[in-house]
């Protein structure tokens, strides 16, 4: 550990020391119903449902109590799949209270991912709807299961008779609930290319919350809209945890982002808060009808999800009045928040950096060579230590240990310089990920779908620079001897079978490929020639905090 004076040279520091909950997510439910029975919890405005803290509370132990009549105990794993609605909310703390682990299933999952989480989750129960205007879920379902030996149990339709059979079902709710149980099981691409699942504890999730809410100095009279998904950890934890910790309202403008209900639901509700990734504001900026909202009402909001463009943030500062903007860095396996600038800080932090450490947590910049801390002002991986840190990946304790070391710092892949002020400033990412539009996707995962298709001899994925979504898909291909193919076909095969977000947007049909003499694959060059063959080059230089 470096002492005081070799702290102010180096790149580590260490968050304030403020006292850490010992609550569960129920238990700092039943906290917060408690202070404000009254006050206003949830909105959910396309589905015209509101519920006070104290009306959730108690529809929280109605799911706890239904999931013990279908046999789910503590440390059971219980599946949602679903976007954004006050049910999400509901299994959210019903599961805590229950003791369950929340398995978050993404919405746009298709039959090849979902066949993966629900072996690989051990799930008794999923939640859903049949269908919506994405998806038949039904059907997917159907088609990723067959042939499977699962232990999934029980599917619970939303929108059929077993849900409020679920809600008026007599059951018990658990003796104990501990702080360091799993509340929630996130999964998130993995470099070996199928995603891992993160396992996080009540103790991170709500004292991550704890944290965010004193960042944003919220209160039980701030109402937040939620644009962004529910079953990332940017909704689930920064969206719902920080309203939790303080009594705000949660504001859910529709079943997924949607700019013209977003901006509503800021201006019918009179909204202090809103979340967004870099694309849902500019999305925003890009309605006719944007100078007709009234959005005065606002004071913070988070900017976060994808590395955030430093024109962007100014715009949203000043145009929609959102003065006390902040911005945050983590991931996942991090709870998600590790560092945060302050809704008091001065512009320059907020607008150039990623704030500073957690409180009760620690950061470090170490060489990605000899593992030492770096003086500040140089660039290297960003590592992160306390309670924000993962219990692990579920099942894979070799995959946890690689980026989990023997002292407890968290690898987190990215690289980043942290200032003379102790602020962080991104610079890039060690391992091969693209962020498009706030969803990670790891080239591995996309590259073995695309090896089944049977032209398909090699392919290399990488990602380049979107003015809107901040990266996107593009995808070189070499076919098998004495195949064609079409971009049109490549595409073809993945639609219904991977994410819609993790289909190739460009498809380069190849010879070759730039490699070493060693024969390694030279990503970084082919993302330099389509920058230059598709005329990049302004946007990949746009400067990000």
């Amino acid at each position: 550990m470096p002492t005081e004076e070799m702290a102010t040279t180096l790149s580590y520091l260490r968050g304030p020391d403020r006292p850490l909950l010992e609550l569960t997510v129920g238990g700092l439910l039943h906290r917060t119903a408690t202070l404000y029975p009254d006050r206003l919890a949830v909105v959910s405005r396309h589905q015209q449902k509101r519920m006070t803290w104290a009306e959730l509370s108690e529809a929280a132990d109605r799911v706890a109590r239904g999931l013990w009549s279908l046999g789910i105990r503590r440390g059971d794993r219980v599946g949602l799949w679903s976007t954004n609605c006050i049910e999400w909310i509901m299994m959210h703390m019903g599961c805590a209270r229950a003791g369950a682990s929340l398995v978050n299933v993404n919405p746009a999952y298709r039959s090849h991912e979902l066949s993966y989480t629900l072996t690989r989750s051990r799930m008794k129960a999923l939640f859903l709807w049949h269908k919506d205007k994405r998806a038949d879920y039904e059907e997917i379902l159907g088609r990723a299961r067959h042939g499977l030996e699962l232990e999934l149990a029980h599917t619970i339709y939303f929108d059929g008779q077993e849900w409020p059979a679920l809600l008026d079902a007599p059951g018990e709710l658990p003796d104990h609930v501990a702080v360091d149980d799993v509340a929630n099981i996130q999964y998130t691409s993995g470099t070996t290319g199928m995603p891992k699942g993160v396992m996080l504890t009540h103790h991170n999730i709500v004292n991550d919350g704890q944290f965010l809410a004193q960042g944003f100095h919220y209160t039980e009279q701030d109402r937040i809209v939620v644009p962004v998904p529910l079953f990332h950890c940017y909704g689930c934890v920064i969206g719902t945890m920080s309203a939790l910790n303080s009594g705000a309202a949660i504001v859910l403008p529709n079943w997924t982002f949607d700019a013209r209900a977003t901006l509503e639901a800021v201006h019918e509700e009179r909204a202090t808060s809103v979340y967004g990734v870099p694309a849902m504001y500019v999305a925003e900026f890009g309605l006719p009808e944007f100078e007709s909202y009234d959005l005065t009402s606002l004071r913070t909001g988070m900017m976060s999800g994808a590395p955030c463009p430093v024109e962007l943030m100014k715009r949203v500062l000043n145009e929609m009045h959102i003065g006390e903007l902040v911005i945050a860095y983590g991931q996942t396996e991090t709870s998600p928040v590790v560092t945060m600038s302050d809704a008091g800080d001065s512009i320059e932090v907020r607008v150039n950096t990623v704030g500073r450490a957690m409180p009760q947590t620690e950061i470090q910049v170490i060489s990605t060579v000899t593992g030492e801390q770096l003086p500040r002002g140089e660039q290297g991986e960003i590592c992160a230590r306390g309670f924000v840190v993962m219990k692990g990946y579920d099942g894979d304790p070799e995959g946890t240990a690689l980026v989990i070391q023997p002292d407890g710092w968290l690898k987190t892949g990215d690289l980043g310089i942290m200032r003379e002020d102790g602020c962080l400033h991104l610079t890039g990412r060690s391992r091969d990920v693209i962020i498009r539009g706030g969803e990670n996707i790891y080239p591995r995962e996309v590259e073995e779908f695309l090896y089944t298709h049977p032209k398909v001899g090699e392919v290399q994925v990488v990602g380049i620079p979107n003015a809107r979504l901040g990266e996107i898909v593009a995808a070189w291909v070499r076919l098998r001897p004495g195949q064609e193919a079409t971009e049109e076909e490549i595409r073809g095969w993945c639609q219904g079978q991977i994410a819609y977000y993790k289909v190739p947007e460009h498809i380069r049909f190849v010879d070759d490929f730039p490699a070493t003499l060693s024969g390694k694959i030279q990503k970084y060059k082919i993302r330099e020639f389509e920058i230059e063959a598709r005329g990049l080059e302004s946007v990949a230089k746009t400067q990000m905090a």
